[in-house]
């Protein structure tokens, strides 16, 4: 052992020694601190005993002893065992390996500050040989980890609902049936490695003043004839030139910022043809000439409106209207409610600017508009009414308004009434099908998401499940509930998707956020596969309210096993300790545990499973794709009085005031005795990185007619993520969140977008491997379309960003194509 000689040169090489070991030993304080915490909350004891030893070897070091280096190699021994005891896959190993490697590196490096006669070599060798190892541990780890799932792909398909074989995309899902399928095969496994930008066009459409922090476009465009149609994230309307993305008109309706909810979104328009008396459109349908242009957009309606004789599209806004205009023009549609014009608020009450928005494209069954509306969550228990409306397509007039508070009545409430308020809405897509003249209504929760002691037994049968609406009544024809007494906010996101199985079966395929996939008879809502009533928590806020079984499917689920400590994550074993105290403490028995005055751990949480983006369906092949995230969410009830004194208002009539939080964070839901605390996905404290480890999202195929799984990959890189939101540029496969839908093609590829490392994506049916991607300008949480234009097939995409999941937001419309070989 050397000892302080008390000489310059002594003082000079002490440091490193010594800057280590302080360093060791504020670690492993902090470590032997919070692992008794977390012993006493009943977690692993690893944290505890790991922090003595690095106060230990920290001392031992500072004071330049080499036994403090050998005592943190035993640690760091110790706890690679443990690791790999521990992790359930190679992303386990991240927190428990990295930063302890990195230590180990750095006190192998001050070995010849600590013994005299040691050299340099023999520690770089150390060092070098730390970092050989900890590589290979994450290389073997991934070898022997357990195969994500892969089976051949079924050959049964059924016949294509509601969609005939075309170049175009004639509605929002694709067709009214929403498969999100293309009958094109021109781009295929073997030649999407050539696929290059064909256009690039912008809508002009970018945050201003009060919409900044809070554009979240999602749009998908329609593809008619030569033409593409589509709504930007405020509401203006534009006909782009198919072959080239020449913007060929605009309408912008005059959409105030006040009226943005959580965000500015438009998913799409919607196309009718009022000759056609149906908006089963084909390659027959009006195709405008792309040589017409508005040089100027039109602001508002025309004090002369020609009259629209063919094709309109149609558009719901932010602030609740219906907007008509003929597709040739632009301009607004004379004979369609007032100038073009229909206000669907009528009826509602007192609905502040954002209270009740509408950001899907409305459904059209048999020339009637079928609509709902988002119904901002978590501001008060008497929000607007989720009144589900109809208005004729041509005229815009009234047909119809199911209101579940009203039963058996379906007119528009007496001068000086309104529609039931607080009733779950229909922020969603719907479905329709012409034939059985039905609407396929995804219902979302009551105001209150997550407080349920008031609510009526209509609102309890009614809320969070599929409601079919016959479309000549307006009355239900049948309903399938997902959730019984929702507290979770598991509304239904996802569009159902219309097919018919190769018996001949009429079916629908319904995803939901908790991950069940339903398979049900569309004609009677009957379920095709079991659904399986099983235990479920009574516990929380409000036990008595609580179901004690819930629905699970035995058809396919996107769900994972339960949750467990050993799940956390982190970048560091500080932050992994951190998120393993808040799991101890948290109330958590599985699936559906109530929210709680306490903490609770949702899992999945409520941007988990199936949301918006809806899944995609090849009814030739037979197989369902579905990308989907994998998140918990941290929740917590917060007492009337607490969130009085924390200021946490209901949204009042100076509507949107910026700032984009997450749905959840900090809600009031004034009315009822709780506010709510949503931390959506769960992060860490200060590095900001996801309290559960990797994967966080996942794409999967699954056999239409047997439930069984094809394969299931993880869905994303980590190129845009990293800790305190820096990007770490790596193009490493992490699975990360996603928000947008995929389409699949004749030619055997998905091509989806929608992760938060901005890129496209064309993937293998057969497989899942991904073949091709390419950079967006901006995040792509929006669903892809497909089309073909003078015999190319294009992919498209909006790159508009979002917000709510960190993505660069821009105003890009991307296309690509293969080589133009024909000039």
């Amino acid at each position: 052992m050397l000892e302080d000689s008390g000489d310059a040169n002594s003082v000079r090489t002490a440091w490193p020694a010594r800057f280590i070991g302080a360093l060791l030993f504020a670690l492993g304080l902090v470590l032997a601190i919070g692992g008794l915490w977390l012993v006493i909350d009943g977690g692993s004891p690893y944290y505890v005993l790991a922090g003595i030893g690095l106060v230990a070897s920290g001392v031992l070091i500072f004071l330049r002893q080499w036994v403090g280096a050998v005592l943190y190699a035993i640690i760091f021994a110790l706890t690679a065992v443990w690791a790999f005891w521990e992790s359930s896959n190679v992303w386990g190993l991240v927190p428990r390996l990295v930063g302890p490697a990195i230590l180990l590196v750095l006190v192998c490096l001050i070995t010849p500050f600590l013994i005299r006669r040691t050299a340099w070599k023999p520690a770089i060798l150390g060092a070098v040989g730390t970092l050989v190892f900890t590589g290979a541990a994450f290389w073997l780890t991934a070898l022997t980890a357990p195969g994500w799932v892969q089976s051949d792909l079924p050959n049964h398909g059924g016949s294509i609902a509601g969609q005939s074989v075309n170049a175009d995309w004639l509605a929002w899902g694709g067709t009214n049936g929403a498969q999100r399928y293309s009958t094109l095969a021109q781009i295929t496994p073997d030649n999407v490695g050539k696929l290059k930008v064909a256009w690039t066009a912008h809508t002009g459409d970018m945050p201003q003043g009060a919409g900044e922090g809070k554009y979240a476009a999602e749009t998908t465009p329609l593809k008619i004839g030569n033409r593409l149609y589509m709504c930007t994230a405020m509401n203006q309307m534009l006909a782009l030139d198919a072959n080239n993305g020449k913007v060929l008109w605009r309408y912008d309706p005059g959409v105030s910022t006040d009226a943005i909810p959580y965000s500015a979104s438009c998913r799409g328009v919607t196309a009718y043809d009022p000759t056609k008396g149906s908006t089963a459109l084909d390659d027959n349908a009006s195709r405008p000439s792309p040589s017409r242009e508005a040089s100027l957009p039109i602001t508002g309606p025309a004090t002369a409106l020609e009259e629209c004789t063919g094709l309109r599209i149609l558009e719901a806004t932010l602030d609740a209207r219906l907007i008509e205009v003929d597709a040739e023009t632009g301009k607004p549609c004379p004979d369609f409610g007032t100038n073009g014009e229909v206000d669907t608020t009528v009826g509602l009450g007192n609905v502040y600017p954002g209270m009740a928005a509408m950001t899907v494209a409305p459904t059209i069954v048999n020339g009637t508009i079928v609509v709902g509306r988002q119904v901002m969550d978590g501001q008060r228990n008497d929000a607007p009414s989720g009144a589900i409306m109809a208005f004729d397509a041509t005229t815009g007039e009234r047909k119809w308004a199911w209101d579940m508070g009203r039963p058996g009545e379906t007119g528009w409430p007496a001068e000086g009434e309104e529609f039931t308020r607080g009733t779950p809405n229909m922020w969603t897509s719907a479905a329709g099908d012409d034939e059985l003249n039905m609407v396929y209504l995804p219902l979302g929760n009551s105001s209150s998401d997550y407080w349920s002691s008031d609510r009526s037994a209509q609102e309890n049968k009614y809320s969070s499940a599929l409601v079919a609406i016959d479309v000549a009544s307006g009355k239900p024809a049948w309903t399938f509930q997902t959730v019984h007494k929702d507290v979770w906010d598991y509304d239904l996101g996802s569009q159902p998707t219309l097919v018919n199985l190769p018996d001949g079966t009429p079916a629908l395929v319904l995803a939901s956020k908790q991950g069940e996939i339903y398979v049900l008879d569309r004609r009677t809502g009957k379920p095709l596969h079991p659904v399986v009533e099983k235990r479920a928590p009574v516990m929380g806020a409000e036990p008595e309210q609580r179901s004690p079984t819930q629905p699970y499917s035995a058809f396919a689920t996107l769900k994972k096993p339960n949750l467990t400590e050993a799940d956390m994550w982190g970048m560091s074993p500080i932050d992994q300790m951190i998120c393993r105290i808040q799991f101890k403490e948290a109330d958590y028995a599985g699936y559906y545990t109530p929210p709680s005055e306490n903490h609770s751990i949702e899992y999945p949480g409520y941007n988990g499973g199936s949301d918006w983006g809806s899944v995609a369906v090849d009814p030739a092949r037979g197989v369902i794709v579905a990308n989907y995230n994998d998140m918990p969410n941290y929740v917590q009830l917060v007492p009337r009085a607490v969130a009085d004194k924390k200021g946490w208002e209901p949204r009042g009539p100076q509507g949107n005031t910026g700032g984009g939080k997450a749905e959840g964070a900090g809600d009031p839901q004034a009315g009822v005795p709780y506010a709510i605390d949503v931390n959506a996905g769960w992060r860490v404290p200060f590095t900001g990185l996801l309290c559960k480890q990797p994967p966080y999202g996942g794409i999967t195929a699954i056999d239409l007619t047997t439930g069984k799984t094809i394969w299931d990959r993880p869905f994303g890189t980590a190129r845009k993520n990293g800790p305190f939101g820096i990007a770490s540029h790596l193009p490493v496969t992490i699975g990360t969140p996603n928000n947008g839908g995929a389409v699949v093609t004749a030619g055997g590829l998905i091509f989806v977008a929608a992760t938060t490392d901005d890129l496209i994506h064309a993937i293998d049916l057969k497989t899942g491997r991904t073949l091709w991607t390419a950079a967006l300008p901006g995040g792509g949480q929006a669903n892809v379309m497909t089309y073909e234009e003078g015999g190319r097939q294009y992919v498209v995409v909006m790159a508009g960003g979002h917000h709510f999941m960190k993505t660069k937001v821009s105003d890009a419309v991307v296309a690509y194509a293969l080589p133009d070989t024909t000039t």
